[in-house]
């Protein structure tokens, strides 16, 4: 399950960002998941709910962005939103949506990212 490591990683970011920032809270985390990064979004949200007791983002909205798989095909060039069959979870076959081509260039749609974090700082009076 790499959803864990995944998901150690993220709290790891966002400690490290609240902690360089001096914040006090961290009150909301939007992540988005490429479609192609293999990781299962609903295990994902599920692991960092327990990684993250005890900690100042405890109480953070965690929201999570799905990002489609982004190609160019090479036979068409057509560019824009992949089809992807799932059928085989380790290795999903990427397809042109105007062509059917596997023969594609994937542009966008494997990463993992934090994308935003909303957090409270002490007030300087």
């Amino acid at each position: 399950m790499h959803e864990l490591s995944m998901a150690q990683g993220i709290i790891n970011a966002v400690l490290e960002t609240a902690e360089s920032n001096n914040a006090t809270d961290v009150n909301e985390v939007t992540i988005e998941i490429g479609r192609l990064a293999m990781i299962n979004p609903e295990q994902l949200e599920f692991i960092l709910g327990v990684l993250v007791e005890n900690t100042i983002i405890q109480d953070a909205k965690i929201v999570i962005e799905d990002i489609p798989a982004e190609i160019e095909c090479y036979d068409c060039k057509f560019h824009g939103n992949a089809v992807i069959d799932e059928k085989d979870h380790y290795a999903p076959l990427v397809k042109c949506p105007e062509c059917d081509s596997l023969s594609v260039e994937i542009l966008n749609g494997k990463d993992i990212v934090v994308k935003n974090i909303v957090i409270e700082k002490p007030d300087d009076n």
